[in-house]
């Protein structure tokens, strides 16, 4: 049974957004694995909290993932 766990940081993806991962990441394992696998294949997103993620040395906020998404 795998287990998926994706961490984000909060405020960065809607609803809609977090079902689209867990949909499309199932997608992908029932790829690999077989479609049995389907009801047993657990996604699990965990919002991380505004700075206390971090890139290369420095901290995120949802805005700066905002800023890169759109090129800035």
């Amino acid at each position: 049974m795998p287990i998926i766990n994706v961490k984000v940081i909060e405020n960065v993806f809607n609803k809609e957004q977090k079902r689209k991962i867990i949909s499309r990441l199932t997608d992908t394992m029932v790829e690999i694995e077989g479609e049995n696998m389907r009801g047993v294949t657990w996604v699990y997103i965990e919002d991380v909290k505004e700075g206390e993620f971090g890139i290369g040395g420095q901290a995120l906020s949802a805005e700066d993932v905002h800023r890169i998404q759109r090129g800035e």
